[in-house]
């Protein structure tokens, strides 16, 4: 199998994307590092559901540091953006660098996001700015109906599935 780290949003998210991951030979090692997440305790429940996912599949995972200030620093300008726009794109770049910068560190010489399996977020959009980064696979997880098949296992598992992506200006 091919070690991957796979940058994860949520639980519900992961179920999913690690299953088909799983399933083309990739080994993934998950990657729980989202400083846009707001309020922290919304993070630390999101963070709890991935934990759940991966009992299941006795995975290895990783968290990153919680700094919601440099997440508001890096998207800075950019809170009025609307859902979609400039302001994700930023935070699509914050945290995909976060998870290349985690991949080399370990060694791991490919990485990707669960990003791409929501209804609400363009694959293309995510492997636009994945692409600055070697190593970057773009895979489009909501294709072979991986979102309803996400919603089908977080709804098996009893996993919570959020209401919003995460940041305080998408609540």
């Amino acid at each position: 199998m091919t070690p991957v780290l796979l940058h994860c949003c949520c639980g519900p998210c992961s179920t999913a994307s690690i299953e088909r991951l799983l399933s083309e030979g990739y080994e993934p090692v998950l990657y729980f590092c989202n400083s846009n997440i707001f309020p922290r305790e919304e993070n630390e429940k999101r963070w709890g559901e991935l934990l759940k996912v991966a009992a299941l599949h006795n995975l290895k995972t990783i968290r990153g540091e919680y700094d919601h200030q440099a997440w508001l620093d890096f998207i800075h300008g950019l809170e009025d953006c609307p859902e979609h726009g400039d302001r994700c794109l930023k935070c699509f770049e914050f945290n995909l660098s976060q998870a290349a910068e985690e991949a080399q560190r370990l060694g791991i010489g490919l990485f990707t996001t669960t990003l791409t399996v929501s209804r609400f977020k363009k694959s293309q959009s995510i492997f636009a700015v994945g692409e600055a980064w070697p190593g970057f696979l773009k895979i489009d997880f909501k294709k072979k109906n991986g979102f309803a098949r996400s919603v089908q296992l977080s709804k098996e598992m009893g996993l919570y599935r959020q209401e919003y992506c995460g940041c305080e200006f998408s609540m």
